[in-house]
C-alpha cells in the first residue's frame, strides 16, 4: 500500500519561499498521479497543482500559478512543491494525494478521485 508523507511546511514571511517534499513509500511513486491541497483555516480543501506520473502533465490553481511549481523525482520516490512569493492567504495544511487516474485541469480538486493521502504540513504565512 502507498504511504506518502509531506515535510518543508514552516512559518515563513511574505514574499518568501518553501520548499514542500512528499515522499512515497510501500509502492512505486511512478504508478500514480501526484495532486498538492491545501486547507486553510475555516475553508475548504483545495487542489492546487497536479502532476502526471511522468510529468508530461502538470496544472496549477490560477490563484498559484506563476509562483508555485510542481515536480517529480520518479527514482526517489519524491513530488515536491516549490512555493515562491508567498502570500498571506498561502497559509494552510498542505497535503500531496496520488491518483491512479489522468485528470483534467477542472477535475485536479477533486478529492474522492484520490486513493491515498499524506498527513499534511503546515504552511504559515505571516510577518
Amino acid at each position: 500500500q502507498l504511504h506518502l508523507v509531506e515535510s518543508g511546511g514552516d512559518l515563513v514571511q511574505p514574499g518568501g519561499s518553501l520548499r514542500l517534499s512528499c515522499a512515497a513509500s510501500g509502492v512505486p511513486l511512478d504508478n500514480y498521479n501526484i495532486g498538492w491541497f491545501r486547507q486553510a483555516p475555516g475553508k475548504e480543501r483545495e487542489g492546487i497543482s497536479f502532476i502526471s506520473r511522468r510529468g508530461g502533465t502538470i496544472y496549477y490553481r490560477d490563484s498559484v500559478k506563476g509562483r508555485f511549481t510542481i515536480s517529480r523525482e520518479n527514482a526517489k520516490n519524491m513530488v515536491y512543491l516549490q512555493l515562491n512569493s508567498l502570500k498571506p492567504e498561502d497559509t494552510g495544511i498542505y497535503y500531496c494525494a496520488a491518483s491512479v487516474h489522468l485528470l483534467s485541469e477542472a477535475t485536479i480538486g477533486l478529492g474522492p478521485m484520490y486513493d491515498d493521502w499524506g498527513q499534511g504540513t503546515q504552511v504559515t504565512v505571516s510577518s
